[in-house]
This record gives C-alpha cells, structure tokens and sequence, in this order.
C-alpha cells in the first residue's frame, strides 16, 4: 500500500511576492495605452478620473480582502457570492465575468493594434489584428505558457518605460517653462471638466486595474495566506492606482486637453513629443511586447476557464470541455476566443473596455454584497463583526461600483444586459426551471483534463 501523501503546493511568498504578482497581472503600462479615451471621455481631466476610479477600486478591494479570509480558495467573486448570498445568483455574476474573459483578449489586440498603426499608417490596420490573433493563437494552440516565464522580465521593462516616460515629461514641462512651471491643479480640472465626464472616465479607467484580485489565485502558496492576501490586494489596488494617477498627472501636464490626431494612440504621440522618434520607438517597443504578452496570457486564461466549465457541465462538456489529443490544449476554446477577437476591426477601445467594464463592475458590486450578507449571516449566528469593515465600506464600495456601471457606454450596458439575460435562460435550463443548484464551476489550475474527478456537488437552493 502506498501511504505517501499527495503533494501540496509549498507555502514561501510572503507580502512583497504577493503584491508584485498582482501588479504584474495588472500590467501598468495600460495607462498610457487607454490614455487618449479617457482625456476625450474627461475633457483633459485623465487624473481625476483616475482618482475616481481608485477610490472606487479601494472600497471594493476592501471586500475583496473580507471574502478572501473567509473563503481562501479560488473562483474569487463567483465563489464569494455563491456562498454568501445564493448559489444561482453566484452563477449568474460568475456568467457576468465571462464577458470580460471574452472581451479582454479583444481589447489587449485592440490597443496594441492602434498603436502600430500609427506608428506604419500605410499598413491597413487589419493586418494588426489578423496577426497578433493568428501569432497568440498558434502559440496557445501548442502549449505556450508565456505568462509564467516572461512575468518578471515584463514587469521590469514596463516600469523602465513608465520612469522614462514620467522624467521625460517633467523634464519637458520645465524645459519649456521653467522649473516649478505648469505644476498645477488643471490636469485634475479645467474650466471643460464636468462631473458626469469624470465619472464616465473612470468607467472606462476602471479596466486599467482589472487584476487586483488575482492574487487570491496564490492563497495555497503564500505563508499566513488569511493575513497576507487581504493586504495584499490593498497594496496592490493603491500602488498600482498611485502609479495610473501620477502618470496620468505628468501626461496632462505635456499635453493640456483632450485633442489628438488619434486618441486610440494618443500617448504615442505625446511620447514624440518629449523624447522625439528614438524614445517614440522605445515606447512603441514597450507597449507592443507587453500588449502581445498580455494577449497571449489573456487568450490562454479565457480557453483554460472555457474548459473549466465545460469539464463541469456548467457549459456543454462536448463542445467546451475537449482537449486536442496531440497538444493537450483547449484548442477550440483557443480558436473560438480568437474569432471573438475580430470584433475588434468593428469597435473602438472605449466601447470595448466598456464591454469588459460591466461584467467587473457587476462582479465588483455583488462582492461588496457577499461582505454585507456575511454581516448579516454572523449578526444572526451571534457574532460581532466590525459594522465598519463589514456593512460601512461594502455599502459604499456597492453604491460606487453600480454607480460606475451606469455610466457604461451604451452599447456596452445593452450588450450586458442582453449577455445576463441569456445567461437566466441558460440557468433556468441548468436548474430545470430553477428547481435544483446549478453545477459547480471547478477552477483548477491543472492544465489536464480531470474529466474522471465528479464535479462536487453545490449547495441545495437557499
């Protein structure tokens, strides 16, 4: 007989690991490559709704924190909600989160894409996007793991583009003034700025700090995981939106306003303006990679959930839950997340981030929820849990969060709401008209089919 115990993931990170994970995941350079969106979306007001954004993103990573004590395992705000509040509204925000997986990959080609052509205007602006999907889609296709072997490589060339880009503006604004000159409140207002602008900015500002959570997907590799990850992914939201703000700030400062010959590829432009054409193609260089890198994790992480629940039965194991017999990939999920990628020759990148927008925003305020529902679950158990940490700061992050989600491009909203709407139906044909839980979706990291392991069997319907 073999008593061996199976292996377990060894417990080393401590604090510091944790945090550059998540501001890895983050990827800091998106606040240069969404920059011109939001300068027309804020009329030249890009910090304050940076600002805004933050402060939102705060609150929530607050509950975030809240849930990930209580509930150290992965599936994040899926998992959260399904347990706190109800299974078949846990499915439903899980369904909600897809449109980002879907839409993600899009908009990371999307962005990279507008920046080369402005850079080779005579070059049609398809064959971007034809070419990154066909390069990270044949790379996924044959096992690619690109995020695990290029995270730290990617992350320092990041931050030495972000410190360039910042000394160089600095260095411009005093050149052209003289020391002290131009340093002033105008980037967070001018005489344009409105409220309902701001607001919409950061609606849109708000997809540069998607991946803030993901560093609960470490809770069973970090050492004291139930105090490490909650201030972990505090540390992770404020340092990467101290970073987003600051950039935003020194870039205003360069260009006042809101008009660019593109705004999809407005910090190419400005980064002529104060490093001239050697910097401008060190900035192309650095975007481009870590566009190209984030794509190809981003397409690798959509077929691997893909499959996850097609595994589970949660979507149709025949379809979704397949892996190519000679690569042992999720191939089709692979290919079906590149289609969707052609989207990006009908859409901008406003209306894009604003598709991936409103499944977070919605996953953002229902885990604000789960804290409050966890408040008022413990206050009838007998416990005391602390009114600010669990009802004061989840209440505000839930009217912040849906308030952001409002202010959705239009398109967007009714993309959302009609994707939730399916996703009902689907439920009610998962539940058997909502008469038993629906399947439970299983987030292994495993990148072997599982299919011999029974999915664990749900909560019965509250």
């Amino acid at each position: 007989m073999n008593n061996a115990s199976p292996a377990t993931l060894s417990r080393a990170l401590k604090l510091r690991s944790v945090v550059l994970f998540g501001l890895a995941y983050m990827a800091p350079l998106i606040v240069l490559g969404t920059y011109g969106v939001i300068a027309g979306a804020t009329d030249g007001s890009v910090p304050s709704a940076y600002l805004l954004a933050l402060a939102a993103m705060l609150f929530t990573a607050h509950s975030y924190g809240r849930m990930a004590k209580a509930h150290p395992v992965a599936g994040s705000a899926y998992t959260y909600v399904r347990r706190e509040i109800d299974s078949r509204v846990g499915f439903l925000v899980g369904w909600a989160t897809l449109l980002d997986y879907f839409f993600l990959p899009m908009v990371i080609w999307l962005i990279g894409g507008a920046y080369l052509q402005a850079e080779f205007p005579a070059v049609p602006f398809w064959v971007w996007i034809v070419g990154f999907i066909a390069i990270t889609t044949a790379l996924n296709v044959v096992g690619i793991k690109a995020a695990e072997r290029a995270t730290d490589l990617l992350m320092a060339f990041q931050v030495l583009v972000i410190a360039f880009f910042v000394v160089l503006s600095v260095a411009h604004v005093m050149h052209l003034g003289g020391a002290g000159a131009g340093f002033s409140i105008a980037p967070f207002a001018n005489h344009s700025t409105t409220w309902s602008g701001v607001s919409a900015g950061a609606a849109i500002a708000a997809y540069s700090f998607l991946g803030f959570d993901a560093v609960t997907t470490l809770t069973e590799e970090t050492l004291e995981p139930q105090r490490t990850i909650p201030r972990a992914i505090m540390l992770t939201a404020f340092i990467g939106g101290g970073i987003f703000v600051l950039v935003a700030y020194t870039t205003q400062l360069v260009h006042p306003g809101s008009s660019f010959a593109d705004p999809n590829s407005a910090a190419f432009e400005i980064a002529k303006t104060i490093g001239g054409n050697l910097f401008s193609s060190f900035f192309l260089a650095g975007l481009v990679v870590a566009q190209f890198a984030s794509g190809l994790a981003a397409q690798a992480s959509t077929s691997r959930l893909l499959y996850a629940m097609g595994r589970d039965s949660v979507l149709p194991r025949s379809v979704f839950g397949r892996l190519n017999e000679r690569f042992r990939t999720p191939a089709g999920n692979i290919l079906l997340t590149g289609a969707v990628g052609l989207i990006a020759l009908k859409l901008n990148v406003a209306t894009s981030t604003s598709f991936i927008n409103f499944g977070a925003f919605t996953a953002f305020t229902f885990v604000n929820l789960s804290v409050i529902a966890s408040y008022l679950r413990r206050r009838r158990a007998g416990e005391r849990p602390h009114p600010v940490s669990y009802l004061a700061v989840p209440a505000v992050g839930t009217v912040i969060d849906a308030w952001l989600l409002t202010n959705l491009d239009g398109a967007a909203l009714t993309l959302g709401l009609i994707w939730l709407g399916l996703g009902i139906i689907y439920l009610g044909y998962l539940t058997r008209g909502f008469r038993v839980a629906p399947p439970e979706m299983s987030f292994s990291e495993s990148g072997e089919d599982e299919s011999a392991q029974p999915a664990p069997q749900s909560e019965a319907v509250a």
